[in-house]
């Protein structure tokens, strides 16, 4: 495999409750090994069919914010048609349809280059499977 193109998966358990697992370190950390102070794209990918990623705030309140927001957009109720697992369980197949599995990101001198306050985040409503992959891949730029 050329060292243009690098990925790794994080196994992450976010629990049995609706969470934001910050995963901005994890990023930083893939990218100070495989990047070498390059440019290029981190592509954060989460190969689930009720989970996302999000760029947000986190600490500060957003992150239940967002959670908050998605339980008055989405509520976890027998609305839906999905019907298999927890009470509500439909809701979190429609989740990526707001909170798109994916991200890509840009990567200056080996850094992810994001503003002050963002963080990587899974966003995981998920309460039956708590266990989840992300995959992570740095794309160096020629």
């Amino acid at each position: 495999m050329s060292d243009a193109f690098t990925t790794r998966v994080l196994n992450i358990t976010s629990g049995a409750t609706e969470r934001v697992v910050d995963l901005t370190a994890d990023c930083e950390g893939f990218l100070r090994e495989a990047a070498d102070d390059r440019d290029g794209l981190l592509n954060i990918f989460v190969p689930h069919a009720t989970a996302g990623i999000a760029i947000i705030e986190t600490g500060a309140g957003s992150d239940n914010d967002l959670l908050a927001a998605l339980h008055t957009l989405l509520p976890s109720d027998d609305r839906w048609q999905h019907r298999h697992g927890s009470p509500g369980h439909g809701r979190d197949h429609v989740l990526p349809a707001f909170v798109p599995p994916h991200a890509t990101l840009p990567v200056v001198g080996g850094r992810l280059e994001l503003g002050t306050w963002q963080s990587v985040c899974l966003v995981d409503t998920n309460r039956d499977n708590f266990e989840r992959k992300v995959r992570i891949t740095f794309l160096a730029g020629s």
